[in-house]
């Protein structure tokens, strides 16, 4: 697995919304791993909005492949304001209604948005509102 978690970390070396790291749980990184709650090894944990502080165990494949893919589909934000070539339709429309509002607008409605990120909703809203929030954490 080492080489295929150091290819995907050599994939997102430049990206600005997804880093790739390792601890030795059994070394200098012991204090992290019992933070996060790490008990077997290799444990692959990823952090979003969504997961919380602590993390959630990734359960997908092991191979390049299918961690890239879960990165892609999951981590990876594509939606940049000097990028949007990787931003929907809908995430430009959103983006176009908000770029020219007021800071304090702007900080108002990602606060709004951050208190709805704890509830539970169908994971196509949950997905929708983590776009939004990106954008508004651009502007």
């Amino acid at each position: 697995m080492k080489p295929a978690w150091d290819k995907l970390g050599d994939e997102y070396k430049d990206s600005s919304s997804v880093l790739i790291g390792d601890a030795d749980c059994t070394a200098s990184g012991k204090e992290l791993c019992d933070e996060h709650e790490i008990r077997g090894y290799p444990t692959i944990k990823y952090f979003s909005a969504e997961t919380g502080p602590k993390g959630n165990d990734y359960q997908g494949g092991r191979d390049f492949d299918s961690l890239k893919a879960f990165v892609s589909d999951n981590l990876e934000v594509k939606c940049l304001l000097d990028a949007l070539e990787g931003c929907s339709d809908k995430e430009k429309e959103f983006l176009e209604k908000w770029k020219g509002k007021p800071a304090e607008e702007i900080a108002a409605q990602k606060k709004r948005l951050e208190g709805m990120a704890g509830g539970s909703m169908k994971p196509e809203l949950k997905k929708w509102l983590h776009q939004r929030l990106n954008v508004l954490k651009q502007l």
